[in-house]
């Protein structure tokens, strides 16, 4: 065990329990305040910033790391201003805390209500992208929380930029600059060292690849709302409108290939197959295409699908294509191969798309749409921590409700059972 992480996870911990106190008193007008003020601060840091996101990208470029990568650890001006956006939209959010969420008359007539309170201190783990900075500092502060945040070497310059503008931000608006708070050690071993701190971390969010979630869910001790991975897939139907059909593949696979909620398979009616498939390829003429032996001979310059192609989040160029008999097909391969991340069927059939919303067993269903809408700012949340793919407490994109959990606040005068 290396004594200087120990340290500074101490350190870290330490800093954290009392900035979560405090942050849980701020009301509505000082976080709107210390929001804005980190926006201002972000704003007046540009240039450091992307000098920063230089010195990665520059790294990342030596590194040979793959253009998905690249492309979501690039922060240039109008991404930059897009994060700043992103803060001024979260700010605007109505404030999640003291909603009350449920009341009710209990026995003996004490009044009862569910309210919506800070979880405490949240530990957010991640790789690549680093908007995830921003996003999850003002979310987690908006929700009265403290956040330790741990980015990914790939983007630990920027990631250092955008931390030190948000804490002078906060300094500025007389907030205490410890409500978040970014690992500086890079060092792997950390991380369990982190997540062992059951007294200090109320819980943890990976969000990241396969390898990440599942180093963090074998190692922690604290409870972990998983960010997995994305294998989404949209179904054509038999009935699908097909222009509709082509033009959603294409929204959903070429318009951001290296992100979560892009697709990475095509299942294709059978009855659909024979005059869709040969428009695919001049649909995606970019897009490398994998095809089961069915579809194969209908796609121009397809390869053989093989079996592990039907659960690769490739975040790239790729589509693994294959025909289905039947809509029970479709939503059993769904369901079977798929990362219940987002997944969509196009068709004019009401009665076949209520029951693929019904039973995909997804956070996020569509029909007639993009997956691509799978995002905390599109679903008005105006920014995300991530997408959550579990099934307790938070699913899809986690914004300022998820970040909260609740408790019963009872006023009785003076009744004993």
């Amino acid at each position: 065990m290396s004594d200087p992480l120990l340290a500074h996870v101490n350190d870290l911990c330490s800093r954290a329990r009392p900035a979560a106190t405090l942050a849980a008193r701020l009301d509505d007008a000082q976080k709107t305040a210390a929001l804005l003020a980190a926006a201002d601060a972000i704003t007046a840091a540009a240039e450091t910033i992307q000098a920063a996101n230089a010195l990665d990208l520059a790294q990342a470029a030596h590194d040979g790391l793959a253009p998905a990568m690249v492309d979501r650890l690039r922060l240039d001006g109008k991404r930059l201003d897009a994060v700043v956006a992103d803060l001024h939209a979260v700010a605007r959010l109505p404030d999640p805390c003291g909603r009350i969420i449920e009341e009710r008359t209990i026995a003996q007539g004490i009044q009862a209500q569910k309210i919506a309170v800070p979880i405490g201190v949240v530990a957010i783990i991640f790789e690549s992208r680093p908007n995830v900075t921003v996003d999850a500092a003002s979310l987690c502060l908006r929700a009265g929380n403290a956040c330790i945040l741990r980015g990914g070497k790939e983007a630990v310059h920027t990631n250092r930029a955008l931390a030190a503008a948000f804490r002078q931000g906060l300094t500025a608006a007389g907030v205490d600059a410890d409500v978040v708070q970014l690992v500086q050690q890079q060092d792997r071993a950390l991380v369990p060292l982190l997540l062992a701190r059951e007294d200090a971390v109320d819980i943890v969010i990976p969000r990241g690849g396969e390898t990440l979630i599942r180093a963090v869910v074998e190692c922690s001790r604290v409870p972990v709302i998983k960010h997995d991975k994305g294998v989404c897939s949209l179904y054509v139907h038999a009935d699908a409108d097909q222009d509709m059909a082509l033009r959603l593949v294409d929204n959903a696979k070429r318009q951001r290939p290296g992100v979560c909620n892009a697709i990475e398979n095509l299942l294709v009616h059978r009855d659909a197959a024979a005059t869709f498939l040969p428009r695919l390829r001049a649909a995606l003429p970019d897009v490398e295409l994998r095809a089961d032996a069915t579809a194969l001979p209908l796609i121009a310059g397809a390869v053989p699908a093989t079996p592990a192609d039907w659960e690769s989040e490739y975040l790239a160029l790729i589509l693994a294509v294959r025909v289905v008999a039947s809509l029970d097909e479709a939503i059993a391969l769904t369901n079977r191969h798929g990362s219940h991340h987002s997944d969509s069927i196009i068709c004019r059939d009401q009665v076949a798309a209520e029951r693929y919303l019904r039973e995909v067993d997804s956070a996020c269903v569509y029909h007639n749409a993009s997956t691509r809408f799978t995002d905390g700012a599109q679903f008005g949340f105006g920014a995300e921590v991530g997408i959550s793919t579990n099934r307790l407490h938070a699913r899809g994109p986690m914004g300022l409700a998820e970040l909260c959990t609740y408790k019963w606040v009872c006023r009785g005068h003076g009744q004993a059972r």
